[in-house]
Formats: structure tokens, sequence, C-alpha cells
């Protein structure tokens, strides 16, 4: 390598210096220049001077015939598609890596009288320098990108490339790349970066979170691609347990929105010591559950099927597993997760409270490497390897259960005696077809299985199908792209005697194209457009005999087919340094279609079955009822000071998809329902205004948020309702208005040897049920409690670490009891005793409160081991609180009898093993 290209001394030593005008005839048949080399000396009087190791790994073949030309002109064509320069001196050919030697002054250079035919300075260029005092730096290493060519100065090129873990050469998404201080590039989640820089040298520094400060200067002579390589920063672990930016929660346009990344949550005791973003997410101030082991998540005051779960752009329609105690997402392959319960971005629609965008892990394109753990229900396992070094590698993550001697603790009459299982499947391809398109692929399944009596089996199955996709046409022009597949799917098996033995089965499936595009149209304005549709068919029910002496008789219910699309465009508009507005708009139409038989009812009387006009079929992929609206995403935030925001936003939002219940929870039974002619779509609108704190030079964050909800054709059920093999689902069902409010506080510190989070939110969710027609009144036609509505609400996560390789975490929970009906008499009708019931969820079940202890063991800290490790030992409901599950009512001796049923009345022990390599 060279160690220095001084300029000066060849100023000096290098005499009557033009190139020479010897002509040559020269043929070189197929060989390396190298060999080239040799040949031109041995047919020629010129001698060439260079190092060996820059033509160590020649590769290009040289087969040319040269008649009566300049020597110059025969070494310009062989060195065209190298890195290599050239002087001649007399008979000298001196190469150069790189740089070009002068033979003139420029100009400029130093003060000279005279003016030189060279107009731009050469670059003085030094192999390596000496390095920081800093131990966490890495001070200027050279890079030279491209070959210096004196015509080509002064243009600016195009440099790209990964900037990779050094150790694991996992690419590292969100590193900042700046010059002077000032970020030039960042790279995107896939560790890719491309930056424009002019003509000449420049000291770059590379800032990425948990990583050491970087330096180097890098010599730009022309277009080329450079991986960098970076170390990582030694830092305590488990300190952060859910992050973002250190500054995003302030200066984000958005709020209500939550950012969780799974390896920061492992030392956050969970039931049965298994990780899960959902409980985590359930600890979040707005984020709550209808009860212990309950399934379906309730965000501000909504209904579970208000909330739109996503793996990789495809939908998930069951997030629970093992009566909701478990995610259906295998924590060990989830990257992150963006919870959005206010400020939905445009893109996104067909739910009026939340988003949970989740997203899976890359495979490491370098190495095999995996993740795994042991514990008392379940056991996981993912192994990721690279299919092509550096441009693609393929993830498999596996989990199962072995949980039937947990089911038989539960301290439930319902449950105890049952057997339940689960397993949960994915594989994902990822590949960077080049600097600027990479694709990702998908496939994952869940199933559960479980008997709640020795004569029934349920079983419900999650499906999903992605290909996404990422292209960079330019600097300001990004394009996303994808097609999903989702189906969910659940069945009850009746084998109780050969009568009535059936099989009932449930099926939705969906399939969405989605086109998203990002245009910087400049510093002010970032335009984020696009459409995305899905097309649902839903199949109700399906009741088969099982039997050939069954007296069940089969019966379907009809099929349901619609079409949701949806085009969108948002600009995310920097009007002043301290004031930004995100305004978004969003157009859905959906189309309720064929093949279908319809009723139409009596205007203005109830929808029964004796207010029937008429009933119309329509035929495949026939038009049955369209809607459409007009969606707005709006959000302000105003920077008070650096480190304090004032946040405002306002969301629209149709939902085309209803979910049918008459549970308290969700339930795998649940069925879906598309609108059509008779039911509506349910439209949601909410403001929220929070104001947002960071401590500089501290850990801390504090945020306080307030809302307000209203929504319409809220779907509900009537008394009796029947819901399942009913063609008819409008007779059973209302809709109501809704409206819930409230305000949270978050309090976090993100590192230290206490570090953790209190949540705290006071919020109402409410419903109305009133009509003309007494039978569709609920409670009077007046606002009640739905059966989510928990008004105090307050979580305490707290991390406490001794030394880097021990810590105790701990987390309480505390909620006001949910809704629930009492009876409250009997009376008497026709010589017959009836119970008389209160007003729909007119009292309480008691309190909720939860207290967990883990103590998490990290293994030893050594670099060179076959794998690392850690034990979590956590003990569940320490106190051995005696929380309600249910509370049902028996009729005993002419006596109404209420019965409380709970999940875990007693402190649950477990111990977890997890390991990586």
């Amino acid at each position: 390598m060279k160690k220095l290209l001084c300029i000066l001394f060849l100023f000096f030593f290098l005499s009557s210096s033009a190139q020479q005008d010897t002509i040559v005839s020269i043929e070189i048949n197929a060989i390396s220049i190298n060999e080239a080399i040799r040949q031109i000396e041995k047919q020629t009087d010129y001698s060439f001077f260079y190092q060996n190791n820059w033509l160590k790994n020649d590769s290009i073949s040289i087969n040319e015939k040269f008649e009566k030309t300049t020597i110059d002109f025969v070494l310009k064509h062989i060195f065209k598609d190298t890195n290599l320069n050239f002087y001649i001196h007399k008979k000298q050919v001196i190469l150069t890596q790189n740089s070009v030697i002068y033979d003139k002054v420029a100009h400029d250079f130093i003060e000279a009288k005279e003016n030189s035919p060279i107009t731009v300075k050469p670059i003085l260029i030094q192999e390596t320098e000496k390095s920081s005092n800093n131990a966490d730096e890495k001070v200027n290493e050279l890079i030279v990108i491209g070959k210096e060519s004196v015509s080509k100065q002064k243009i600016t090129y195009e440099i790209s490339g990964f900037v990779l873990n050094k150790k694991s050469g996992i690419p590292i998404p969100e590193a900042n790349i700046k010059i002077q201080n000032k970020t030039i590039t960042t790279t995107n989640d896939k560790g890719f970066y491309r930056m424009m820089l002019p003509y000449g040298k420049h000291a770059i520094e590379i800032d990425a979170s948990g990583y050491k400060i970087t330096k180097l200067t890098i010599v730009a002579y022309g277009n080329g691609t450079k991986n960098f390589s970076i170390n990582e920063a030694i830092t305590e672990l488990n300190e952060i347990i859910i992050e973002a930016g250190s500054d995003k929660n302030v200066k984000s346009t958005s709020s209500g929105v939550t950012s969780i990344n799974m390896e920061d949550v492992k030392s956050v005791p969970m039931v049965l010591g298994e990780r899960d973003i959902l409980k985590v997410a359930t600890t979040l101030p707005g984020i709550k559950t209808t009860g212990e082991g309950s399934a379906g998540v309730n965000v501000r005051g909504g209904k579970e099927d208000q909330n739109l779960f996503l793996l990789d752009n495809a939908t998930i329609y069951n997030p629970s597993h093992f009566f909701g105690f478990f995610s259906s997402i295998n924590p060990y392959v989830i990257k992150n997760a963006e919870i959005y319960k206010g400020s939905i971005p445009a893109e996104f629609g067909g739910r009026l409270s939340s988003v949970f965008d989740i997203k899976s892990k890359n495979g490491n394109t370098d190495k095999i490497s995996g993740e795994g753990g042991i514990g008392p229900v379940t056991s996981n396992l993912t192994i990721n390897a690279p299919i092509v070094k550096g441009k693609s590698s393929i993830l498999f993550g596996g989990r199962a259960t072995y949980s039937d001697w947990i089911v038989k603790e539960i301290d439930n009459p319902e449950i105890k005696n049952s057997k339940a299982s689960f397993y949960d499947l994915i594989v994902k391809y990822n590949h960077q077809l080049s600097k600027k398109t990479t694709l990702e692929s998908t496939i994952y399944y869940s199933k559960d299985l479980f008997n709640l009596t020795s004569d029934s089996t349920y079983t419900y199955s999650n499906r999903i199908l992605t290909l996404n996709g990422k292209h960079t046409f330019n600097e300001k022009n990004k394009a996303e792209f994808g097609i999903t597949n989702s189906e969910y799917k659940f069945g009850i098996n009746f084998d109780k005697n050969n009568q009535k033995s059936f099989d009932f089965g449930f099926k939705v499936n969906e399939t969405k194209l989605i086109y998203k595009g990002l245009y910087t149209y400049s510093n002010i304005h970032k335009f984020t457009y696009g459409i995305n549709s899905t097309l649902y068919n839903i199949n109700p029910g399906t009741l088969t005999p099982t039997d050939e002496n069954s007296l069940i008789e089969y019966q379907s219910i009809q099929k349901e087919k619609g079409l949701e699309s949806a085009f969108f465009i948002t600009d995310n508009i920097t009007v002043t340094k301290n004031l930004s507005v995100n305004l978004g708009i969003r157009f859905s139409n959906f189309l309720a279609l064929g093949p279908s038989t319809q009723r139409k009812y009596e205007e203005g009387m109830p929808t029964t079955d004796q207010n029937i006009i008429s009933e119309t079929n329509y035929k495949n992929n026939e038009l049955v009822k369209s809607y459409n609206g007009l969606e707005y995403r709006i959000a302000l935030r105003q920077l008070l000071s650096e480190t304090i925001s004032l946040k405002l936003s306002y969301d629209t939002n149709y939902q085309y998809l209803h979910k049918l219940s008459t549970n308290t929870t969700q339930s795998p039974t649940d069925t879906w329902k598309l609108a059509d002619l008779n039911i509506k779509p349910s439209y949601g609108q909410q403001v929220s205004l929070g104001i947002f704190k960071n401590f500089k030079g501290q850990p801390y964050e504090i945020s306080l948020e307030t809302y307000y909800k209203k929504s319409t054709n809220i779907l509900d059920y009537k008394v009796g309702a029947e819901l399942i093999l009913n063609n008819h689902i409008e007779t059973e069902v209302l809709q109501g208005e809704g409206k819930s409010y409230g305000i949270e506080l978050l309090l976090k510190k993100s590192s230290g040897r206490l570090n953790g989070w209190i949540g705290y939110s006071y919020s109402r969710s409410l419903i109305k049920l009133d009509s003309k027609f007494n039978e569709e009144v609920i409670n009077n036609g007046e606002y009640f409690p739905t059966n989510f509505d928990k008004p105090h609400d307050l979580s305490l996560i707290l991390n406490y670490k001794f030394t880097k390789r021990y810590s105790l975490s701990t987390n309480f929970i505390y909620q006001t009891g949910r809704p629930i009906t009492y009876p409250i008499g009997t009376y008497e009708f026709g010589g017959n005793q009836y119970t008389l019931y209160s007003d729909r969820n007119e009292f309480r079940v008691p309190d909720y409160y939860r207290l967990d202890i883990g103590f998490n063991i990290e293994g030893n800290h050594k670099i060179k081991k076959l794998a690392h490790s850690y034990w979590n030992i956590s003990i569940y409901n320490v106190l051995g609180r005696n929380n309600p599950y249910s509370i049902y009512f028996v009729t005993e001796e002419g006596k109404i009898k209420a019965y409380q049923t709970s999940i875990f009345s007693i402190p649950v022990p477990t111990i977890t093993y997890n390991f990586k390599f």
C-alpha cells in the first residue's frame, strides 16, 4: 500500500514532464492486466513501477490489438475499468492507485504569479492517521472511492452500501452518517444508505444507537459502493425496556404512538415466563384487556374488533393463544411493533381504534445464528442462515406448548378439566436484489386446539402469506409494495353420540394489495401516497353431520364477499423550525358483492322477520351495496422548547367489518360480518391533545395526553340474540352510538441501575342503544358502560440492576373492576317464576390488582462462547390475589346464588432458560 502521495516531491524531481508521444503497435490476446504490462515491457522500451498487491485480485481479461497508436492511448484503454492511474516520465510508467500525479501546480494551490493549465487543487491524502485517544472511537480510516480524473473533477458522486455490525454482519438501521456534525443520510430499516458527495476529501462520522462513534475519511473520485462495519458500544444490558428515538416522543408530529422492541422487554416478568408483546402493550396507558386470561385488547375505549393487527402487512384476525394468555406471534421472531392509538397514518384503514404494526426479524445474511427458550409451558427455537452471503437469508421460527398440566391448576370448573395446546410456525426469506430493491416473503401459521368438555374439540388457526418489496428510484422517490393473504378459521367437533355428532366451521379470508410511495419534494414538504385494496371472502358457518345416523341436518349460511379499496396522501409539512403539521386524507370505498340474498324491511319498523317487504338475489360479484367516505388524519406539533412539545391530532375512520359476539371477552368462536344492505359500516372520530417532555441530559421522559372519541353504528346485540348459523344477522343485532374519553400519564426512565415506567389512565367507554321501538332499546336509551369500561388503570414496571448479570424486575397492575349485569330479584308471571336483572352493566366485579416479581440472571459476557444465555425466575401473582375471572349465577332451593371463578388465585412460580447463538 502506498504511504503518501506527495505532490510537491514530484514537482521537484520529475522533469520535462509531458507524456511521451511514442508510437507503438501491440497485440494483447486474452490476458490479465499484470500479464499485459509484462508484454508491453517486452515489446517496448517502457518500464512500469507499481506495487504487486494492487493487481492481486486482477480478473480483467484484455483482448485488443493496437496499431500505430500512442502508449498513452494503450494505457488509458487497459486501465479504464480499474482504479489505477498512470504517469509517463520519459520511458518510465509510474502507476498510482486512485490518484492522479500532477506535473503542474494548481493556480490556487500556492501563491503563484502565473496561471497553470490545472484549475483544481490536487488532493493530498494519507493512508492512515493516528487513532484518537478515545477508545470508543475509530478515527480517520482512509477510504478512496473511484479513480481520480482531472477532466471529471467538481462532479457530485453517488456512494452507497450498508452499515453493518462488525461482529455479526447484521445491517444496522437508522445509523446516521454525518459531515461536520450534520446528518447527510440515514440508513433505512435494511441498514442501506445512499449519499451524494462532491469530488474531494470528506471527514465522515457514523453514529448509531448502541454503537461506537466511527470516524473515517472518504476521498470521492467517482461513483462506488462501500460497506461500513462498526463496533458495538460497551453498554449495560437490560437498561432500556421500551424505547424509541431519544427525542422521538418530543419531536415527531404523531401523538398516541408507542414503539416496542422485543429485545428490550425480556426482563419484564410475565405469566408462565413467556415474553409477550401484547401483555407489555397492555401495561401502557390507553391499552387494556377485559380481564385476566382474556383475548383481545381494548384501545382508548374501543371494542376488540376495532384493532388492526398486522404482521409484515398481513392481517392477523386472532392475535392470541391459550385463552388469551399468549400472543399468537412467536416473540423470538418479532423485531419491533409500532402501536398507533391516535394519529393513525393515512396508509392504514378499516379499523376505528388502533393499529398494531408488527414487523418480523430478517435473517442473518452473514452466518448461521439462532435464539431459543425453554419454559414450563412452551419451547421456542428460531434459526436463521444466509442463502447468498451478504444479500439474502432465511429465518425459521417455531413454538409449541405442553400446557395441559397448567390447565388443571386453574381454579375454574369450566377450564380445569380441559385440554389445551397450540403451536405456531414462521418462515421468512429476504433478498437484496440490488442496491435499490429488496424483497421479503413471510409464511406464518398458528393453530390452537382445546377441549372444554370430553366430547367437544375446538380448533382455530391463523395463516398468512406475504410478499413485500421496497425500491428506491432516486434520493427523492421511494416506494413500498406488497401482496398478502390472510386466513382465519375455527371449528367445533362434537362427538357425544352418533345421533348428535357434527362438525361446525367458520372461515374468513382476505387478499390485499398495497402500494405506498414516498416523495421528498423539499425540506418543507414530504409526501406519502398510495393505494390499497382488500378482497374479503367469509364463510359464516357450515354445520355438517359426522355420522350417517346423526339427527343433525346439514346447514350452510350464505357466504359473504366484499371489496374495500382506498387512496391516501399525506403531506408532512415543516412550517418552521418549531412547528410541524401532518395533513392526511384517505378516501375509502366498500363494495358488498354477491352472490347473496338480501332482505328489505319496512321503513320505520323494527328489523324483524315480521316486517320483510322483499328479498333480492344477487349474482356472483353483482353489487349489493356501496359505501364510501373521506377519512381525515391531521396532526400538529409545536416545540415549546428543545425538550417540550405540544401535540394536537384529529382522526376519522370507517370500519366495514364487524365482529359478532355475545361474550364479555373476545372468543375464538366469534364470527365476522361485512357491511351489507342492512348493516352499516361504523364511523369514528377522535381528537387528542398531549404535552411531551424530555429532561435534557437525563434518561427521563413524561407525557400527558387527553382524548375524546365519538363513534356511530357500533354493533351490539339484542337480549337473547342467536348469532351462530343465522342467515339474517340484522334481526339479532343493534347499531348504536359510542363515546369514550380519558387522560393518560406516562413517566419513563429508560436507563440507569433503576429503570422502567409508570403508566396511569382515567378513562370511560360508553355506548347508547336507543330506538323508537322498545325491543331495540337498552337501558332506557341512555349511555351505559361497555363491557370493557375500567375507569382507573395503573401499571408500575420497574427493573433494578444489581450488576451487569443480575437484575430484579417487578410489575404491579391495578384496574377498576369491569361492568356486569346482576340479578336483582324475582317475579312471577303466568304461574312461573322469573329472574329480574338490573340494567345492563349496572354493577362491577371487584377491582383487579396483581404483583409479579422476576429475577434475571445473565450468562457470562465472554465474547467467544458457543451461546449466550440468561435465566428468568419469576413469580406471577405474588400476593395470591383471587381476582375474578367471571361471576355466574345459579338458582339453588329457590334462591339465586353468585359464584366467582379465578384463573390464578395463588402465586405461580416459573423458571425459563433462554439462549442465543
